[in-house]
Order: C-alpha cells, then sequence, then structure tokens
C-alpha cells in the first residue's frame, strides 16, 4: 500500500499539475487599478477549454467538511479532460491538493499531494488526476470555475479497491 505525505504549496513543485494563484506570486510588483485604491496581478494562469463552442463555463461552489481520518485512503482519482479545473478557497487557512498524472489511468508513480494556505488558489491542467478537494479544519467553501458540456468527457473518474488505495499522511 502507497503511504504519501502532503508538502507545502509551491508554484515551482506544482507546476506539472497546474498553476498556483496568489498575489506577488514571483515578486511581481502588480500594476495600478481600481483609480490607485488596488494592486491587479493579470495572467496568473491559463485556462483551457479545448471544447469551445460546445462547453460552458460552470462556476459553482463546493461547501467541503474536513476531512478527520488520518492516514486518509484516496478511494478514487478524476480528472477533466477537455478543461482546467480552476478552486479559489473562500475562507479556508488551509487544505490538501493531491494530484497526479498519467493517461488513461493515473501513473500513482507520479502521485504528489500539497498543503495549500487559504491565500493560494490552484488549478488543474486538463487531463491531471486529483483527489476531491480536502478541507482541513473547518468547512471550507471553494469557488471551482471549470468547462462543461455534460457529457462523460467532463469528468472521468478511477476508483481504487480498498487493498489499493494509497494512503494520505498530514503532516503536523
Amino acid at each position: 500500500m502507497q503511504e504519501l505525505t502532503a508538502h507545502p504549496l509551491t508554484a515551482d513543485a506544482y507546476a506539472p499539475y497546474g498553476d498556483v494563484i496568489m498575489a506577488r506570486r514571483h515578486g511581481e510588483p502588480g500594476l495600478p487599478g481600481n483609480q490607485g485604491t488596488a494592486l491587479r496581478f493579470p495572467r496568473l494562469a491559463e485556462l483551457i477549454d479545448a471544447r469551445p463552442g460546445r462547453a460552458r463555463a460552470n462556476l459553482g461552489i463546493f461547501r467541503c467538511a474536513p476531512r478527520t481520518v488520518w492516514p486518509m485512503p484516496l478511494t478514487l482519482l478524476e480528472k477533466h479532460p477537455a478543461s482546467t479545473q480552476l478552486f479559489v478557497p473562500m475562507n479556508a487557512s488551509r487544505y490538501l491538493v493531491v494530484v497526479a498524472r498519467g493517461g488513461d489511468s493515473p501513473d500513482l508513480a507520479t502521485l504528489a499531494a500539497f498543503v495549500a494556505t487559504g491565500a493560494q488558489a490552484i488549478t488543474y491542467h486538463p487531463g491531471v488526476w486529483h483527489h476531491p478537494m480536502i478541507a482541513l479544519g473547518d468547512v471550507t467553501d471553494f469557488t471551482c470555475l471549470v468547462w462543461e458540456d455534460d457529457s462523460d468527457d467532463d469528468c472521468v473518474v478511477c476508483a481504487y479497491d480498498e487493498a489499493d488505495q494509497p494512503r494520505l499522511r498530514l503532516p503536523c
């Protein structure tokens, strides 16, 4: 049984899976906005819809109960083959992101877990396998953006038998 430990989320470590979105991500000073009352940080991630004209942007909220069983079994991974998926925490102090690369199924040799802060939003590149959002501590709301057309191509799921489920350890 594979065990996985979560590490702090950094843009460089997460780059093969998606983007980390936060103000001053790479020391960027920001651009003036709102008549000088704000700094603007544009183009922080590429948002891809590989089915233009067929899929529609779906903006929603996921309200996630915190996980309390550790190590946590990873019962499934999912991917969105034709769309970036964006998650923006609305009230999190921290949360977990679990990702893997792979084609028709996840390559568990690339399985990685990251502890994100409430100041970090994330994207999954199209086709990146990931676990559903994992809240820590409190019920957490995430704004989500994904392009969908209500077909089976919107989301592909790979479920694991109990004996094959990787286990995720939470660092202190």
